[in-house]
């Protein structure tokens, strides 16, 4: 799970923004354990050791260098290398600041990690985005290939072999940038209720 930026247009850093009394790197945590994903992997960045603290007891994280410098980029690179020395097939990278995407969506395209080929990813009315599911076979390519804020976006673009995994009927695909976006996300969820 990717939680290291600094949350530039938050105004602090997004894994520690909560929702509902709760941090969201703690609400992306749980929603990857329930999702069946093992072992779960946060990459911190901005606001260590803070953000670190806030993790359930247990949990791995590794740091994300360059993370103010390089952006998405070395927090997937980062979160990779964490994984290199694991038995997994695949990763499923999420993103700490998509609430709205949960276990059932997350559960949805880890289903789609088939063996270390698998490249999946979700999407909402067609339009793709996360998670993103990137087998083991790919890794050392999308480490080359990520740059800035994209991450996995260039190594992901025009290829024809990314299943996408429709996950609108249970998903959320919005991310939340600023403190407005907190704002109607809560009122979008109390006008639900």
């Amino acid at each position: 799970m990717l939680a290291a930026g600094g949350g530039t247009r938050m105004g602090r850093p997004k894994a520690a923004v909560e929702l509902d009394g709760e941090p969201l790197v703690v609400r992306a945590v749980r929603a990857l354990t329930e999702a069946g994903a093992d072992p779960v992997v946060v990459v911190l960045g901005a606001g260590l050791p803070d953000a670190a603290a806030l993790l359930p007891a247990g949990t791995r994280w590794v740091p994300a260098p360059g993370w103010d410098t390089e952006g998405q980029a070395a927090s997937l690179r980062a979160g990779l290398d964490a994984l290199a020395g694991t038995d997994a097939d695949a990763a499923l990278v999420a993103l700490v600041d998509t609430p709205g995407i949960g276990p059932a969506a997350l559960a949805r395209v880890a289903a789609h990690a088939t063996g270390p080929d698998a490249l999946a990813r979700g999407g909402v009315d067609g339009r793709a985005g996360h998670p993103v599911l990137l087998g083991r076979a790919h890794w050392d390519a999308v480490r080359a290939a990520a740059h800035g804020d994209a991450g996995a976006r260039g190594f992901l673009r025009g290829r024809d072999d990314v299943t996408v995994v429709e996950i609108g009927d249970v998903a959320v695909g919005d991310d939340l940038d600023t403190p407005e976006d907190v704002q109607r996300w809560t009122h979008r969820k109390e006008a639900r209720r």
